[in-house]
């Protein structure tokens, strides 16, 4: 089938198609559309997310509709209101030859008595997201006798978003008269109940999986620091200033975060995640289709039904947990027959991950590299320069003014104005970008095998920076983003600042640009924890300590998750505080022994007893039920009533 012609559409709906650009039907729509244009009954279709299921269903859909009627004949539910109205925007596109045809969109986030309005006027199609037609349907505004089509479209992610009991009650109250069209990334087992308790006898279309992936779309990765990710963004913006996206984030928190840090940078860019109002997620999408934004900054759930022309880069901030949302991302690019970039931001934790989607999608990830700031300044100074040579002279400078300027200028030799030219765009970029080498090669450990003793690792200042030396370490409880953190709030200076961060027992190194390091100095006299920080800078070599500052050297074998302050040459398994000697291994000890017994294991309770009283192999567990003896063989019933127990006190009992 090479056309739509081939489906026998009638030619109203054929000139819409043709007007929307549309020439082959994919393959879900060749397959699906005949079905349902001659199956009276109910349908599933399977496909990824960019193989064409709204046309699938739409134009089945409208050739089977009675247009002169003004009753709701049909019910579209999606997951978000962004497929709401990308669904509503092709349906009436694909029926602008056919007449005037109502279609509604009702979701949440909207002003409810405006939708209201709009079905009172007579919604031949509405198309909701559950929980806002629930709330319509238990207002009795949506009368649904003439129903003739209930469409689900990415039903996984409706399930997946928590609206089964939404579903059920739409599903259950539309039981009479209506064929259900099912539409899924995967027949999970939420939709196969769906389907055995509100369908009959279904036809099913399953779209081969092999060919899920868009074959126009180049999957690469490049493996990054978590913390370069976005300069590495700023680095893909300033080479390629040709770049129209969508960057996945995984939380909205990240979201929101990237899209601040790069419009604050100077970059067009906006987020989208379902914290933002409805109006700040039409203002963002219109911005986006209008071109007015290089990037947007999406979560999986919000990005639900973006359907913009000619995006360029598919970019994935944070690999999904699932491959089919890989699918569901890489899609919004290399549409109508058009290439498209989906690329990964991996660290090398991440790589088993990416083997996985490999296998699981049929796909092959290339490595791709960030630019260097060289490349970026020769690619910017080039089209810069060209952009001079283009520049036409604005006719509405005046003689006088050129003269003034010439004057002005008139000390300054060609070499010297094209310098200063050229030091004023070559600042921009270098002002926007580190000089380091953002891309990592290092490689993950696959087998970690024993624990072997290293020696201090040397790491090299990077350029332009300058070493601090820190008096904190891990040994004050803080951790690398702790201890940014607190000099970041101290001095002032930004986290793209700050370069290396060495932590060390009980001190720390720190990379900061030189032209920012004297803010430094801010750190001297300052206290964290009641100690008096000091910062120096440090012209020597850095070493790194493998110590972790959690163990003593002990010479235990594995298991150990306690504290040891002795000796020990004790097995593995111990999980309390040991003070003692040579206990033996094994032991489940989970309280606090002063004892230099060499007991077995099972201790589960506190003892203080002392040598002479203690039993091998006990398996004590509770205190001893007898008067307490010291050395001296006194009782604490008696002489030695007002003595104070180490671990509770003069008073115990």
């Amino acid at each position: 089938m090479k056309n739509f012609e081939d489906l026998g559409l009638s030619q109203p709906l054929l000139d819409g198609l043709a007007e929307m650009g549309f020439e082959t039907p994919t393959e879900i729509q060749q397959q699906a559309i005949p079905l349902l244009l001659k199956h009276d009954g109910d349908f599933i279709g399977l496909a990824q997310t960019g193989t064409g299921k709204t046309a699938a269903f739409g134009i089945p859909l409208l050739e089977l509709m009675d247009t002169s009627s003004r009753d709701t004949q049909a019910l579209i539910l999606a997951p978000t209101r962004e497929l709401a109205q990308q669904i509503c925007r092709q349906i009436e596109a694909m029926s602008q030859k056919m007449g005037r045809l109502n279609v509604v969109p009702v979701f949440g986030g909207a002003n409810i008595m405006g939708q209201i309005k709009d079905i009172r006027r007579g919604a031949q199609v509405i198309v909701a997201t559950p929980g806002r037609l629930m709330d319509l349907m238990k207002r009795r505004e949506v009368k649904l006798d003439a129903l003739r089509f209930l469409i689900l479209d990415e039903a996984d992610e409706m399930l997946n978003m928590g609206f089964r009991e939404d579903i059920d009650f739409i599903l259950s109250k539309t039981d009479v008269g209506r064929n259900i069209w099912l539409f899924s990334a995967t027949m999970a087992r939420e939709i196969k109940k769906i389907v055995d308790t509100y369908m009959v006898n279904p036809e099913e279309v399953r779209i081969n999986r092999e060919n899920i992936v868009n074959t126009n779309i180049s999957h690469q990765f490049v493996q990054l620091k978590a913390r370069d990710k976005t300069e590495a963004l700023r680095r893909m913006l300033d080479y390629n200033q040709d770049m129209f996206g969508v960057v996945f984030c995984r939380t909205k928190r990240d979201t929101q975060q990237v899209a601040d840090e790069l419009n604050n940078n100077g970059y067009a860019t906006e987020a989208l995640h379902g914290d933002m109002s409805q109006a700040q997620r039409d203002a963002a999408m219109k911005r986006f289709r209008n071109k007015n934004l290089k990037l947007l900054i999406a979560t999986d759930v919000a990005a639900r039904g973006i359907d913009v022309e000619d995006i360029t880069h598919v970019i994935h901030f944070a690999l999904p947990e699932d491959p089919e949302f890989y699918t569901h991302r890489s899609g919004r690019t290399a549409r109508a027959g058009k290439k498209g970039e989906s690329i990964a931001f991996i660290t090398k934790g991440d790589i088993r991950k990416m083997r996985y989607m490999e296998s699981k999608l049929s796909i092959k990830f290339e490595r791709s590299e960030i630019p260097a700031l060289e490349a970026i300044t020769a690619r910017r100074i080039t089209k810069w320069t060209e952009g001079i040579k283009d520049l036409e002279v604005n006719d509405k400078i005046s003689d006088e003014l050129l003269d003034e300027v010439k004057t002005s200028l008139e000390d300054v030799t060609k070499e010297e104005l094209i310098g200063k030219f050229l030091s004023q765009e070559f600042n921009k970029i270098y002002k926007r970008n580190s000089i380091t080498d953002l891309n990592d090669n290092s490689k993950p450990r696959e087998d970690r095998g024993e624990y072997r003793e290293r020696k201090p690792r040397s790491r090299g200042k990077e350029d332009g920076m300058k070493t601090y030396f820190i008096n904190l370490g891990r040994k004050d409880d803080v951790n690398k983003g702790a201890l940014l953190g607190f000099v970041c709030d101290v001095t002032g200076i930004s986290g793209n600042d700050i370069g290396r961060i060495v932590l060390d027992g009980a001190h720390s190194f720190m990379d900061v640009k030189e032209e920012v390091a004297s803010q430094m100095e801010k750190l001297n006299g300052q206290e964290r924890n009641k100690r008096e920080i000091r910062a120096n800078v440090h012209e020597g070599e850095v070493r790194e300590s493998r110590d972790r500052g959690g163990r003593d050297g002990g010479r235990g074998r594995g298991g150990y998750k306690g504290r040891r302050d002795g000796d020990s040459r004790s097995g593995g398994g111990f999980k309390g505080r040991r003070r003692d000697g040579d206990s033996g291994g094994g032991s489940s000890h989970r309280g606090r022994r002063d004892d230099s017994s060499s007991s077995g294991g099972g201790f589960k309770g506190r003892s203080s007893r002392s040598n002479d009283d203690s039993r091998s192999g006990s398996s004590f567990r509770d205190r001893d039920s007898k008067p307490r003896r010291d050395n001296s063989g006194s009782n604490d019933s008696g002489g030695n009533k007002g003595k104070r127990s180490k671990f509770f006190g003069s008073k115990w009992d």
